[in-house]
């Protein structure tokens, strides 16, 4: 069904980016890998993706950067185009905003919709010449509920539902698909400082989930069946707000 068919993941040499690049591999794509700087970690997915029978191309690049970005695709987007996009990149830099250093609001805001715009209007228009495509961007539970330090990362997560929602009725017309999924409190990194004891009690599952809990909402989106789905934020996240 996916003979051929290229996704590119965007900050995927770990944690949720690495499972949803390995998972869509699985699904039978060919995977562009995109990371910033963890060459050991992106070669070691890589491997993974090839053992399944599918190629892997390693980007690394930092999607915050425009001009790194568009040099680091067009050049590829020449000759082929991929019928998904994942806009995984992200990462916390938590404190209160009283404490906040600019900094530390203007990085967090740049790796999550910069990169998405850097990213999404790079592929975009190939997309829309071929008249298919899936973009699927990776948000965050703190977009919908308040987490004391985290306003940085809630107004980047929720940026990109505002995003995901525009853009899906922008180019629904040329058959390009744009939904979001929210996961909860993933089993990765981007869980350590957080008071986990607490945070167990307001998830009525009371767990936290896995990576492919994430990698498969993905894997859905990225079907046939998900062919009727647009603008839509799927939440991934144990019943929280439920």
């Amino acid at each position: 069904m996916n003979e051929n068919k290229i996704a590119l993941v965007t900050g995927a040499s770990r944690g949720i980016g690495a499972e949803i690049a390995k998972t869509l591999a699985k699904d039978g794509f060919d995977i562009w890998l995109n990371y910033r700087s963890n060459d050991i970690e992106a070669e070691k997915v890589k491997k993974e993706i090839e053992s399944l029978g599918r190629k892997c191309l390693l980007l690394k690049f930092d999607v915050a950067d425009y001009k790194n970005t568009e040099s680091s695709l067009s050049p590829l987007l020449e000759t082929q185009t991929p019928f998904v996009v994942v806009n995984n990149a992200g990462f916390r830099r938590d404190t209160l905003l009283i404490w906040m250093k600019p900094e530390e609001w203007k990085d967090v805001i740049s790796v999550t919709l910069d990169g998405f715009f850097n990213i999404t209007k790079t592929v975009l228009p190939s997309m829309l010449r071929n008249r298919e495509g899936r973009i699927i961007n990776i948000t965050s539970a703190a977009a919908h509920f308040g987490v004391p330090g985290q306003s940085n990362y809630s107004a980047a997560k929720a940026g990109l539902i505002g995003a995901t929602k525009s853009l899906a009725v922008e180019v629904a017309k040329r058959n390009v698909l744009v939904n979001a999924v929210s996961p909860g409190f993933i089993e990765t990194d981007m869980l350590e400082g957080l008071p986990m004891e607490q945070i167990l009690k307001t998830i009525p599952l009371g767990k936290s989930g896995k990576a492919r809990d994430v990698a498969d909402m993905v894997s859905y989106l990225a079907s046939d069946k998900a062919g009727y789905i647009t603008g839509q934020v799927f939440q991934v996240n144990g019943g929280i707000g439920a």
